[in-house]
């Protein structure tokens, strides 16, 4: 493989998905190289981005990519959208995050030279339920699920800062384009004129555009920020505000709501966290220095959906 002077590069772990593409996009328009790890590497048509084959979970030759490299960004871990959360698809969950970290943060420690930062993602399910109360990264944990998971989760990072890295933990929202992740699920019904509000629509949602979240990455490459950061945008919105932004950027109309009990018979424990929601705001990102591109919904929405 030719590679360009390591400082000038970016690893990407899990780089392949929904973020890690608009990720890979932005950091070769700033002048990174990028390199990623991914189980699909070889099958991977990724034009000047280079792919380094990893399992998620063993040692291997990719570890070589690591060393002085700019930066480290893992994104690696099983969609948590997919199905109902059984306890088998709980292990995959987790078994996905928490091994690739270690085994990631184990590869950083046989590095000759590390990296100046590791940023991992996390999400703002760390929270937990949050009602009505405008959460920041000064919050605690929540009890369920989702949030021991991203406290453990976090908590294997976090093992690169005792190694001399800056880390940062990354409290991802719900990530926005219409090509993947939650809002590509959603359009069906929208396009349909059959959308609505989950439940009652009162529930926040703690989202952010893809543009602005490999925006907010790039941003903090180049900062001096560690520790956690919430990837949101800086007006989160009820479900029901929502879902009448995403009628009003489709021009169908947003007046079907799909009933809790029917989310909670078909999809269970996660059913129950789509009806509960989070009032997330990005405190350290705004302080940080970080301008969001689109802070509201609105034009959020508008943007992707621009013909």
């Amino acid at each position: 493989m030719n590679l360009s002077p390591r400082a000038s590069r970016v690893v990407v772990a899990g780089g392949a998905g929904f973020i890690g593409r608009a990720l890979s996009a932005a950091l070769l328009e700033a002048g990174y190289e990028v390199v990623l790890l991914s189980r699909k590497a070889g099958k991977t048509k990724s034009g000047p981005v280079k792919t380094e084959t990893w399992d998620g979970v063993s040692s291997g030759s990719w570890q070589t990519v690591l060393d002085g490299t700019a930066a480290v960004v893992n994104l690696a871990g099983a969609y948590i959208a997919e199905g109902r959360w059984t306890p088998a698809r709980k292990k995959i969950i987790s078994d996905s995050r928490l091994f690739s970290t270690r085994a990631l943060v184990a590869g950083l420690s046989c590095a000759g030279s590390h990296p100046a930062v590791f940023i991992s993602a996390s999400a703002v399910g760390y929270y937990g339920p949050g009602g009505n109360e405008a959460l920041d990264e000064n919050s605690p944990p929540g009890q369920d699920f989702l949030a021991r998971l991203c406290a453990d989760w976090e908590h294997e990072a976090q093992v690169a800062q005792a190694l001399g890295m800056r880390t940062i933990n990354l409290r991802i929202g719900v990530v926005l384009d219409k090509d993947g992740g939650a809002l590509e699920k959603m359009l069906f019904p929208f396009k349909l004129g059959l959308g609505g509000p989950l439940g009652s629509g009162k529930q926040w949602m703690s989202w952010i555009a893809r543009e602005d979240l490999a925006g907010l990455i790039l941003h903090l490459i180049k900062s001096g920020v560690s520790g956690p950061v919430n990837a949101v945008a800086p007006e989160p919105v009820t479900n029901r505000d929502f879902s009448r932004a995403l009628g009003r950027a489709l021009k169908r109309p947003a007046f079907m709501p799909v009933p809790g009990f029917v989310l909670r018979l078909a999809l269970g424990e996660m059913g129950g966290l789509l009806l509960s929601g989070q009032k997330v705001r990005p405190k350290r990102a705004l302080e940080s220095g970080y301008r969001f591109k689109f802070p509201d919904i609105d034009s959020a929405l508008s943007a992707i959906f621009r013909p």
